[in-house]
């Protein structure tokens, strides 16, 4: 019973320290991608989906390679849309064909394609994963792009344009009203005047 007792407390350490060993492994070699959480565009326009990674290790045009994959919001799996190994590989055939270029600099560390004429059908996820041996074990980064359609005026826009607009049209019948308002008065207050003269300069009346 002892001897057992010891050869579990054994193996517990032993599995400590590998598991010890597996997170300092993990940590000098990991790699650390970073991107924008989520993104809007306009239908039609482009956008940028920035990515940019550190590294352990040096960075040279040879060694790191740069791949972009995409998940619909009507789908699990994912696809490959784009491709990064000393030139870019952008996709020769489905939604994504002539609509990717690569606008990174792996020297700068940074690994950002942009989407041209964007889609309805490109919402979705696109996750950047960069890979610069030895340091191949690391984080993804994932943005979120969301299409929207494109309006001359949003409904605040609007809604701001009317009551703007009838605020307008109100002061100026209002001013209208005061000005013709005051004309008139005036035009009285000068024949009352007119009239008291007229009166007093009658001999008639006394």
């Amino acid at each position: 019973m002892l001897t057992l007792v010891r050869l579990s407390a054994i193996f517990e350490v032993w599995i400590c320290c590998f598991l010890d060993a597996a997170r300092w492994v993990q940590h000098v070699w990991g790699i650390e991608v970073f991107t924008t959480s989520e993104v809007e565009a306009v239908n039609g326009t482009s956008v940028k989906l920035k990515c940019t990674f550190s590294s352990t290790q040096p960075v040279s045009l040879q060694t790191v390679t740069v791949s972009w994959d995409f998940r619909s919001i009507t789908s699990k799996s994912t696809e490959r849309m784009f491709y990064y190994q000393e030139d870019p590989y952008p996709p020769e055939k489905g939604i994504f064909k002539g609509h990717v270029k690569w606008s990174g600099d792996i020297m700068r560390k940074d690994a950002s394609i942009t989407l041209n004429d964007v889609l309805p059908t490109f919402n979705g996820t696109y996750i950047c994963q960069v890979v610069n041996p030895p340091d191949a074990h690391g984080s993804t980064g994932e943005t979120i792009l969301r299409v929207v359609n494109k309006e001359t005026l949003s409904e605040i826009s609007l809604l701001a344009a009317i009551v703007g607009g009838s605020c307008a049209v109100i002061l100026v019948f209002l001013g209208i009203f005061i000005a013709v308002k005051m004309y008139r008065k005036n035009n009285n207050k000068k024949d009352i005047e007119m009239r008291l003269g007229e009166y007093r300069k009658d001999p008639t009346v006394w």
